[in-house]
């Protein structure tokens, strides 16, 4: 049984318990408010049947939670269904939110006032966030040389809460910034289910962001792979971004990626991959003459992402993807992901030592050659015997 949000908002906050039932990096992007967060298994073994249990204080939280509605969502309200209706059969006043969290995050969206909010946003960039992200991002541009005179640049929007902040950046930029270049920004629908789709257009709108839309067909292309399926959506889609920037006239195109994206291919190429690798700040397209690729976003770290875009109250999708829609964006499980692995090691060993993120980023900087068995150049391997006899 389905309850809407308009059904939700007229409840009183004390008759209903709402559950959110997507997986850890869903939910890292945006919840209800007052939603508890517990995957499937944990709700059903929280409100595993019949009031009679041996703690008294679990009975009485049994009872409290007989006598209220527990609401339940996902991502679209498809699996949370299921669920309901298992609680139902238990006993439970039980629902499932009708069409979920993105039904939610749409209603929530169209009544907001975007002006204001856009205001707010731009400005806690520049004041509130100025030393982690604003300050970080100029530091890239500079550092690494991201933006020159005349660049024109196709500021890629995938319409998660990393490509969006990178616009509003850009928009700063074009500002205040002392270099004239130009921004074209770009949002590519490769496939999107007509909701995701939605909130990417909405957000562009909310924001104040102009951007410019162009279809593919590549969820179509790569829905019959079965091994590495992302890693071909990936590459497909830089493809894709590559050859509309340059038909636009753009020479570069610039992605958000952010420090804890690098960290991460650190140490997913050492461990996964046997090689000492980095994802670069900037590089010259292989394919299309002239491109590149920058990346203004390498230096800020994630977690001030979050701080920014939930001081603001703004809602992001974390994958449009549509092939997610039965795993982790509706209840299930992104623990299988090698980089989900990682992000939880790095976090693991950094709860030990708060300088375990810097030395990993550091360690591709401060590479010995003097020190390495093997290396490679220009695709040419090269041994440390090559000139072992002539140092001495």
């Amino acid at each position: 049984m389905d309850i809407t949000i308009n059904e939700l908002g007229q409840l009183t906050p004390d008759s209903y318990i709402l559950l959110d039932m997507r997986g850890d990096v869903e939910v890292g992007h945006g919840i209800i408010p007052g939603a508890i967060h517990m995957s499937k298994e944990e709700i059903l073994e929280k409100y595993s049947g019949g009031l009679v249990k041996a703690d008294e204080a679990e009975a009485a939280e049994r009872e409290d939670s007989a006598e209220k509605k527990l609401i339940i969502y996902c991502a679209r309200g498809r699996i949370s269904q299921e669920l309901a209706e298992e609680l139902r059969d238990r006993g439970y006043d039980a629902y499932s939110l009708k069409g979920g969290y993105t039904s939610w995050l749409l209603n929530e969206m169209k009544n907001q006032q975007a002006d204001e909010v856009c205001a707010q946003v731009e400005k806690s960039i520049r004041k509130k966030f100025r030393k982690n992200i604003w300050c970080k991002f100029t530091k890239a541009i500079n550092q690494y040389e991201l933006v020159k005179e005349g660049d024109c640049i196709a500021v890629c929007i995938s319409g998660g809460k990393d490509s969006m902040l990178m616009a509003k950046l850009f928009q700063e930029l074009k500002r205040h910034g002392q270099q004239n270049f130009e921004v074209v920004y770009l949002v590519m629908n490769p496939g999107y289910n007509p909701f995701n789709y939605q909130v990417i257009l909405d957000n562009a709108q909310f924001l104040n962001v102009p951007i410019t839309v162009f279809e593919s067909e590549i969820f179509d292309i790569v829905a019959s792979e079965e091994q590495s399926p992302c890693y071909l959506c990936a590459r497909m889609r830089r493809g894709y971004l590559y050859s509309k920037a340059k038909e636009l006239g753009c020479n570069k195109i610039a992605l958000g990626h952010h420090f804890d994206d690098v960290i991460e291919t650190i140490l997913m190429g050492m461990l996964y991959g046997a090689q000492i690798q980095t994802m670069m700040p900037k590089l010259h397209s292989t394919n299309f003459e002239g491109m590149e690729l920058i990346r203004p976003l390498y230096l800020v770290r994630e977690e001030d992402i979050i701080r920014w875009r939930d001081y603001n109250h703004l809602q992001f999708i974390q994958c449009a993807c549509r092939f997610t829609e039965s795993c982790a964006s509706c209840g299930g499980t992104e623990k299988g992901s090698k980089r989900a692995e990682i992000k939880a090691l790095i976090k693991e060993l950094s709860a030990k030592s708060p300088y375990i993120e810097k030395n990993i980023f550091r360690s591709v900087e401060n590479v010995n050659l003097n020190t390495i068995v093997a290396y490679k150049q220009n695709g040419q391997k090269h041994s440390f015997l090559e000139d072992y006899d002539s140092k001495y």
